[in-house]
């Protein structure tokens, strides 16, 4: 009699997909905080025609008066001027390729080599495995090679000075007489105070992905 066919039996662990930081739930949540921060942001922005009127452009009386017109403007406008920054930032990277290409891949290796990777999958290259420690390290020095010791920083720096110029001649030379601020933002008026507001949102969405991500 001849013996029942052996039916094969395929191993569950190795079936199951390996876990991609793309599909964590840290980086979905992170996804969709940054989606709706966006989102926020662009319901508070002003009209673009508003802020290129040229009949409400003006030379300053004095610094006094071009410090008071940049503080309230940057209050008015303060999405548009962040979005004037983004472009500056972006040209600047786009016509420097390598340059956009290094700091895409620190950016990459940041988020899936250590924000959102499983803390249960121990990060193994070339058979050696490294702690969350050690990954750290790495990251950071790499982080303050590209930044400080090739001309990426330089790079960054130039396009932001470049495009914070941009932001406080309009400042300055746009009459804010017209602009009606609401208690909120006259509350939060300062020179270049709309930076520091945009950080620390950004900040705030993303804080909560990256602690889960961790634990």
């Amino acid at each position: 009699m001849a013996a029942p066919p052996t039916l094969p039996i395929s191993n569950p662990a190795q079936s199951q997909p390996p876990i991609s930081a793309t599909t964590t739930p840290a980086f979905r949540a992170f996804l969709t905080r940054l989606s709706y921060s966006f989102r926020q942001l662009s319901s508070n922005r002003r009209p673009w025609p508003e802020l290129l009127d040229r009949s409400s452009l003006s030379r300053p009386d004095s610094l006094s008066d071009a410090a008071s017109r940049i503080r309230k403007n940057s209050s008015y406008f303060r999405v548009n001027y962040l979005t004037l920054i983004a472009l500056v930032l972006s040209l600047s990277l786009l016509s420097h390729p390598f340059s956009l290409l290094v700091l895409l891949s620190l950016l990459a290796a940041w988020l899936f080599l250590y924000l959102f990777r499983p803390s249960d999958q121990p990060l193994v290259v070339l058979g050696r495995t490294f702690s969350d420690r050690e990954t750290l390290g790495v990251l950071v020095v790499s982080t303050v090679v590209v930044v400080f010791l090739t001309s990426v920083g330089s790079l960054l720096i130039s396009a932001l000075l470049v495009g914070i110029g941009i932001v406080c001649a309009h400042g300055a030379f746009r009459v804010p007489e017209d602009l009606f601020l609401d208690d909120q933002e006259a509350g939060s008026t300062g020179f270049m105070s709309f930076l520091g507001g945009a950080a620390s949102s950004a900040a705030a969405a993303a804080a909560p992905a990256v602690i889960s991500a961790r634990v």
